[in-house]
């Protein structure tokens, strides 16, 4: 298996791929008021809410693929594997996170005569619901009734904070029944109705459980004998079945699927299966030129992306309000104005925080996760002085 530490340039390419759908997908009235003709076309045709699920299949298998095997290697020292575990994650997200719902506050108070923002007192309860995580629960509990809040997206991002929150407690507690311990509650999402209802879209879980048992999977030698060697000959072939996945992905997201039981199912079974073909790291779904190049930045800034992605589009409609002439139309006329705006601002904070947030911050929790095992090895190393101490002691008693 690969390494657990190496990334997989297929895995950052369906990040690319996934955060990029996710950003037209909320395009649609946070920055375009009145979408063109070829915008509704594609808004009516296509859906980019499937990245999450995407995203979620990606984040199950990567964690998965590091944690499970750290934590079969403990050997009775589970709680500092998993202590290191959420050390990692916390420093990995929580700055960046907390960081931009913070900036929202403060353009919902300085920056807001539009009011695009929306009202202080929603952006702060939806702050309250992203700091503690708790962003799905309150979107069900506002749906349909109030505005959740410019934080909107950041229900994706508490699901899978639950998520990296239980994954180890269950592994730990379940050990060698793991995979069928995750695989019913997977297979109970994949068949059930959920688009008719809102608790279960808000904690759908089936794609983050299918990665990780993608990844506990991958360890085995039948994980090998499925591998989809057809990929690596015509490389053309490769273009072409990702291209179809990621349209069947795109196009599942169409509204008009909303009447078919299993929509939300096929949309987790087709993020699954590109994230199959990814791990194998032999660039099946996408052989190395500058294309891809392309795609990989954005996988690798895609955290960043997905937070900021937002304060860009109203940050930008905030701007064309204040250099519009009074009681301006905002019509399609302004689409390219306000989307080219929009992409400077979304390039420039998303590099930023990548630079000076992101990766410092993920560094400094690998420095706490390393201290956290060397102190356990120090620790285990001392008890095992002194057990050995005491036999010696006893021994000598007796003699």
């Amino acid at each position: 298996m690969t390494q657990m530490n190496h990334r997989i340039k297929d895995i950052e390419l369906l990040r690319g791929i996934a955060v990029l759908f996710v950003l037209f997908e909320h395009s649609r009235f946070n920055l375009f008021g009145q979408p063109n003709h070829i915008l509704e076309i594609l808004y009516t045709n296509f859906g980019g809410w499937t990245g999450v699920d995407l995203f979620f299949a990606i984040s199950g298998f990567v964690i998965a693929r590091d944690l499970i095997p750290r934590l079969n290697a403990s050997q009775g020292r589970q709680f500092p594997v998993m202590l290191s575990f959420w050390v990692r994650r916390a420093s990995r997200l929580w700055p960046s996170a907390w960081l931009w719902l913070g900036l929202i506050l403060v353009a919902t108070v300085a920056f807001n005569h539009s009011g695009v923002f929306g009202l202080l007192k929603t952006n702060l309860d939806a702050t309250l619901a992203g700091v503690f995580n708790y962003g799905n629960f309150r979107l069900q509990a506002v749906f349909g009734r109030s505005d959740y809040g410019s934080s909107f997206p950041y229900w994706s991002l508490s699901l899978e904070e639950q998520f990296y929150l239980l994954l180890p407690v269950v592994a730990i507690v379940f050990r060698r029944w793991l995979p069928w311990v995750l695989l019913v509650p997977a297979i109970y999402q994949l068949l059930a109705n959920r688009h008719i209802s809102l608790p279960l879209m808000t904690t759908r879980s089936d794609a983050l459980l299918l990665g990780v048992l993608l990844a506990i999977w991958s360890v085995k030698d039948s994980y090998r004998r499925f591998e989809p060697t057809f990929l690596r000959n015509p490389v053309w072939l490769r273009w072409i079945v990702l291209a179809l996945l990621a349209i069947g992905l795109a196009a599942m997201g169409a509204s008009r699927f909303e009447n078919f039981r299993f929509w939300v199912g096929c949309v987790a079974l087709i993020s699954i299966a590109l994230v199959f073909i990814a791990s194998y790291d032999k660039d099946y779904l996408m052989p190395d030129n500058p294309f891809k190049r392309v795609f990989l930045w954005f996988g690798s800034r895609s955290y960043a992306l997905y937070l900021t992605h937002m304060p860009a589009y109203l940050a930008s409609r905030e701007i064309w309000f204040r250099l519009a002439p009074v009681n301006t139309i905002f019509d399609r006329s302004y689409n390219l104005r306000l989307g080219l705006t929009a992409l400077v601002l979304l390039l420039i904070f998303s590099e930023l925080n990548y630079r000076f947030v992101e990766t410092p911050f993920r560094a400094y929790g690998k420095k706490l996760a390393q201290r956290i095992n060397l102190r356990q090895d120090w620790l285990q190393g001392w008890l095992a002085r002194f057990r050995n101490q005491s036999a010696i002691t006893v021994d000598s008693e007796k003699s």
